[in-house]
């Protein structure tokens, strides 16, 4: 536990040691206690060429900010995901013909599979199936197959489901490919198949390959792999150009993350231009974690009559978090309002967001010469070493995470019971960004724990704070930082 620290400049006369300084500027630091100050020397710590400080009033730099999009988010998902997340979405479904039975199962018994397949299901650590498996796989594995578009959000068991689909239809003794799955990018391709790979350990003579960047075959060839796995582009030259396979052969199409597809025109055209060489009885499954209008129009344009699977997400409740602000005059005033909270409260493991880089970095190396047990998490990393690092924060190797917004949404750690918005979230356009403000402090509110929100706010920002609160309904309540006893009352 991060408990209240002693303070060590009232033993010192009030005078700390150790200076540090971000940026190129004289900065005056609280002690852990929030009762004294002191003036260090300056240095420079950014590394920034021109000089320029961070202490400055926050501008707007584009390559500054974190963009991220929809397929590393979906890959980090993938990567720290170590088991099948608890839902809080209800199942609504749009059945093709809304007379015939619509089942659902509570085992993967009752979809009377082959037993190879139930070995791999199992050997993966599946017990039941998950909310959506339950409704999707009937459907996906009915006789004649059917089509679908199913919502469905990270760590759902999406996946499994459409392999499941796959593995199902294959006839071993056909050597040739009898599935087709595209993937918006080579990471999330290769992530695909080895989900195939596992839950199709046991099957005999079932093989993948992989139409993505980098496997390179000789012209001529005649692929023999039942499953073929890859990035749009990359499968139409092996459709259309090099003619490895015959898409007429074709039993299912997967189209995975349709959303993250949409965000590149030629992934569209080329996905079009794949389905519509397939056979008519070729069953065609589409899945996507967002279901807004482009969606659905690209979805229901590219899969004939299909049955839909809808998440109709339930409110995310506010209620278990308490949430505050503070007013202050710049990053000084914000670093200082941090250290009054750290010094006055008890904390297990605590989230800070800030909307750039550049105020990232310069609040970790703040809060590392403070002391604290600090990593930062940015869009300069990999998507992997961004998943390590977070899995280093799960082990609780630090207690502080600092973070753009690459981990605003998706990542549950038990322990966090503070999230503090160093900086409002904002859209380019500098309008209130709301669902990312959600989507932030409700990393405090994990597993029906009660959680702690602190919002640093400039003065000039107090006109997002405000559209913050009346947006959500809800009381946002100012704090002063430097009332301790106010601050020390929060935990009662």
């Amino acid at each position: 536990m991060w408990a209240k620290q002693k303070c060590l400049a009232s033993e010192r006369g009030g005078r700390p040691e150790g200076d540090f300084v971000p940026g190129q500027q004289k900065l005056y630091r609280a002690c852990a206690c929030g009762k004294h100050f002191r003036r260090s020397q300056s240095f420079s710590v950014t590394g920034d060429s021109d000089g320029s400080s961070f202490i400055s009033k926050e501008t707007w730099n584009e390559k500054d900010y974190d963009r991220v999009s929809l397929a590393e988010t979906s890959l980090l998902n993938k990567l720290i995901r170590k088991s099948l997340v608890e839902s809080n979405h209800q199942v609504e479904v749009l059945q093709r013909d809304p007379s015939s039975p619509l089942f659902s199962v509570k085992t993967f018994e009752e979809l009377h599979l082959k037993t190879e397949l139930l070995q791999g299901i199992y050997g993966m650590g599946f017990n039941r199936p998950s909310k959506i498996q339950e409704t999707a796989l009937p459907l996906m594995l009915a006789d004649p197959p059917q089509n679908l578009i199913a919502q469905s959000q990270s760590g759902t068991g999406k996946t499994a489901a459409f392999v499941l689909a796959m593995l199902s239809r294959i006839n071993p003794g056909d050597q040739f490919p009898q599935c087709l799955c595209l993937s918006p990018t080579f990471e999330l391709a290769v992530q695909t198949g080895h989900v195939v790979e596992k839950m199709g350990k046991f099957c005999v003579n079932i093989r993948v390959t992989y139409a993505i960047r980098g496997n390179r075959i000789p012209r001529g060839t005649v692929i023999e792999e039942q499953i073929v796995i890859g990035t749009p582009g990359t499968l139409l030259d092996w459709c259309f150009k090099l003619h490895f396979l015959d898409v007429k052969k074709i039993k299912v199409f997967v189209l995975d993350e349709a959303d993250v597809m949409i965000d590149k025109q030629n992934f569209l055209d080329q996905s079009v231009r794949i389905q519509r060489t397939l056979s008519p009885d070729c069953q065609m499954l589409l899945f996507s974690a967002t279901f807004e209008d482009p969606v659905l129009q690209f979805a229901q344009r590219i899969v004939p009559e299909p049955n839909i699977i809808k998440l109709r997400r339930e409110e995310l409740t506010l209620s278990n978090i308490r949430q505050y602000y503070f007013e202050c005059e710049n990053k000084e005033d914000k670093f200082r309002a941090l250290c009054n909270i750290y010094g006055s409260i008890t904390i297990g493991q605590a989230i800070i967001f800030c909307q750039t880089r550049r105020n990232a970095k310069w609040l970790y190396f703040a809060l590392a010469n403070d002391g604290h047990q600090v990593s930062l998490l940015s869009g300069e990393l990999t998507v992997e070493q961004r998943a390590e690092l977070i899995q280093q924060f799960r082990d609780g190797k630090y207690k502080v995470l600092i973070t753009t917004n690459v981990c605003a949404r998706g990542i549950d750690v038990k322990q966090v019971t503070v999230v503090v918005n160093f900086t409002l979230p904002t859209k380019m356009t500098r309008e209130p960004d709301f669902e990312t403000y959600l989507h932030r402090i409700g990393r405090a509110g994990r597993f029906g724990k009660k959680g702690l929100a602190f919002n640093m706010v400039e003065r000039h920002n107090l006109p997002l704070m405000f559209a913050i609160q009346d947006h959500f309904k809800i009381l946002i309540k100012r704090l002063d930082p430097e009332d301790m006893e106010a601050l020390e009352k929060i935990e009662d």
